[in-house]
């Protein structure tokens, strides 16, 4: 079996996550009855045990804003007692005028590899995150990401196919910065032009050599295991932007409302195998590796 990071998961305590706290409210991934509790690191690592993942990147849950620290801090500390993750993607507020002084309180957490702010923006109000569309090409978005390269950070970019001529512009103006296409781009369905207007963009990013993809979240808007969009995702994603700029993240525990994480593996092996061992290996391994620096 092909040794894997997984590139993109969640631990959380209930507590600390305002959006698991309230009524539940409608979101891309359905209901969600089940997760609004604690998710630790030992589920985690029961749930991923005998999928042939030895290394994790975890990815920020949101936490209330002001807790941005607070968060990096407690997965450091759960890194250092368990020894998972082996990377952090922690949360920097990219809107205020200057995002240093943030900056500088999670440079000094070890794993810190990146940050995240989720920008992505749909017509369809149950998919959206951001204020507006372009929130993307922002001023001061701009601004803060382009300070990134000073602390030796990725980005983390969360967008649907529509935003991604803004976003290239974003990751065109930062080429000393690594970004990271969360979830593939978001495709919502498997319709003809929807399909299309996805590879459209994929192929507009693919034109920066420092923009990368997860394989992650592919049962988002289905909501299953479902192995003809993970094929879909795969095929196209490998041909547009090649192996070696592809990563596999489980989305966990968001995925394990369909699905186990064995079944979940094992779908994108049957995928990435179709292209072969170098494929297997960027994708499994190589290529989060190369990016998040795992410990």
């Amino acid at each position: 079996m092909q040794k894997t990071i997984d590139s993109h998961f969640h631990i959380w305590r209930q507590k600390d996550q305002p959006w698991l706290m309230g009524p539940m409210v409608p979101r891309i991934f359905g209901p969600y009855e089940p997760i609004r509790r604690d998710y630790p690191i030992g589920e985690f690592l029961a749930d991923q045990a005998g999928s042939g993942v030895e290394k994790a990147v975890y990815v920020q849950t949101n936490w209330a804003r002001e807790d941005f620290e607070k968060e990096v801090a407690w997965l450091q500390r759960t890194a250092d007692e368990t020894g998972w993750p082996h990377a952090i993607v922690g949360y920097c507020d990219m809107t205020v005028d200057d995002a240093r002084p943030q900056l500088d309180r999670l440079k000094k957490y070890p794993l810190l590899r990146g940050v995240r702010m989720q920008l992505h923006w749909h017509e369809n109000p149950q998919f959206r995150f951001a204020p507006s569309a372009d929130q993307v090409v922002d001023p001061k978005v701009r601004g803060n990401v382009g300070r990134l390269k000073d602390y030796g950070l990725s980005f983390d970019l969360q967008l649907f196919p529509a935003q991604m001529k803004d976003g290239l512009q974003l990751v065109g103006e930062n080429p000393e910065t690594d970004f990271i296409l969360t979830h593939a781009g978001m495709l919502t369905d498997l319709a003809a032009l929807v399909v299309d207007e996805w590879k459209t963009g994929l192929r507009l990013l693919a034109t920066a050599p420092n923009f990368h993809a997860k394989l992650s979240g592919l049962g988002t808007f289905v909501h299953r295991n479902d192995p003809e969009v993970i094929g879909t995702v795969v095929d196209n994603a490998i041909d547009i932007l090649g192996s070696d700029r592809l990563m596999f993240g489980s989305n966990f525990p968001i995925e394990k409302l369909w699905t186990s994480h064995a079944e979940l593996v094992a779908a994108h092996r049957q995928a990435v195998a179709r292209h072969g061992v170098e494929a297997e290996r960027n994708v499994f391994w190589n290529t989060a590796e190369r990016i998040y620096r795992p410990v």
